[in-house]
């Protein structure tokens, strides 16, 4: 029997309003589309590249070359969050070395239309507990433009600490973002219990031990 070749295609994690799955290529037009009517007001950058500025074919060309580059050592699952069956926006993890580290990093983005509503904290808290409780990881970061204060208040629900900050360029100007921290002693967890499928064969995709 020929093994599954990508095993990541039949992850779920669900949580009570949410279904986020890895991004394919029916998803990631639906993603596209959604970023096309707006992440952020036109006059900030909450990203430290400017990826939302040139919206299109190079947007769909990034997701592809993260799923292309995926290895034990290296890799990022880019999770398309679902609402009612569409796609909202997405939540990424990356490990580095994660067999060893035990280590993950988390970026995400809503659509502007579908902010102020806790989907953010709620996909958030979804990946943070699939990485703690599935991947056996013992530490995530994140970090924040400093006025990005819907990102930050995110972080703080979940538990996070700070962890630094960083000088970085956007649009030009000097900005500041703030490392932030949270392991799975301090993470805040939701009233609700994760659902997860698939994850037994990912695992060795992922640099962990198939349990």
């Amino acid at each position: 029997m020929t093994p599954e070749p990508w095993p990541l295609r039949h992850l779920t994690l669900r949580t009570p309003r949410l279904v986020l799955r890895p991004d394919d290529d029916e998803g990631l037009l639906e993603l596209v589309a959604e970023a096309g009517r707006g992440v952020h007001p036109p006059e900030e950058m909450p990203f430290l590249v400017p990826w939302t500025d040139d919206i299109g074919h190079q947007t769909l060309q990034y997701y592809w070359s993260e799923r292309a580059q995926l290895t034990p050592e290296r890799w990022t699952v880019n999770f398309l969050v679902r609402l009612d069956g569409r796609v909202v926006g997405m939540q990424g993890l990356k490990g580095v070395n994660f067999g060893i580290l035990r280590e993950v990093v988390t970026g995400s983005w809503v659509g502007l239309r579908h902010q102020r509503g806790g989907i953010g904290t709620e996909m958030r808290a979804a990946v943070l507990a699939f990485a703690f409780d599935h991947l056996g990881a013992v530490r995530a970061r994140s970090s924040a433009f400093r006025e990005n204060t819907a990102s930050m208040r995110v972080s703080e629900r979940l538990g996070y600490q700070p962890d630094g900050t960083e000088s970085h360029v956007r649009r030009g100007r000097a900005t500041e973002d703030v490392r932030l921290l949270v392991t799975p002693e301090w993470f805040v967890r939701p009233p609700w219990t994760l659902q997860v499928e698939g994850v037994d064969a990912c695992r060795p995709l992922l640099g962990v031990p198939a349990q």
